[in-house]
């Protein structure tokens, strides 16, 4: 694993299209039981190199009811977002992530984590890669129909604090999706 990671972290494929030099951000063992995947890290986490340390990290250890601890022990978590290195900055926020990055590793490092019993997809990206034709016509639709994707993935919106909208007029979505969450991930921690 630590070669594949090491490899990762040298990673200059797309330096080309992005604003910062590449800073890729990934986190994962052999011994992982939830894989997490986003969608690329932000600029504090660009600069920090600590994933989801930020305050979209924040809110989804809060949703996972876990504490800082647990959620960075890779025996517990792997994060392996869609896009590793931070995309830069649009009209509405962070540019979507990069596409070269899940063709070119996610296979290579699933196959070094065989212990993955839950997968979280987060957001539409990972959610549209990873559930293709059974993903539904929006993200809304996708989550409200997570139990269709269980036992091997449970989606859910992106955490960002842009995301507030979403969830004030989704309140189904912490009622109900969040208490699933946090049983699921309960499961597997150490």
């Amino acid at each position: 694993m630590n070669p594949l990671l090491q490899k990762i972290k040298q990673c200059a494929t797309c330096t080309e299209h992005l604003p910062l030099d590449p800073k890729p951000v990934v986190s994962a063992s052999p011994q992982s039981k939830i894989l997490i995947i986003g969608q690329a890290p932000g600029i504090r986490v660009h600069n920090s190199g600590i994933p989801w340390n930020d305050p979209s990290g924040m809110q989804l250890r809060k949703w996972l009811n876990v504490t800082d601890e647990q959620f960075y022990d890779t025996q517990n978590m792997a994060i392996m977002p869609m896009g590793f290195c931070y995309p830069g900055t649009g009209k509405t926020g962070d540019l979507p992530p990069r596409k070269e990055c899940a063709p070119q590793w996610h296979e290579a490092l699933l196959e070094k984590m065989p212990e993955i019993q839950l997968t979280l997809l987060i957001g539409l990206y990972a959610q549209k890669y990873y559930l293709g034709k059974s993903a539904k016509k929006n993200l809304t639709e996708t989550v409200k129909n997570y139990e269709e994707y269980l036992p091997q993935f449970l989606v859910t919106p992106h955490p960002s604090p842009r995301n507030r909208i979403w969830l004030k007029r989704n309140p189904w979505f912490e009622l109900e999706v969040v208490p699933q969450l946090q049983n699921k991930v309960a499961q597997y921690l150490l």
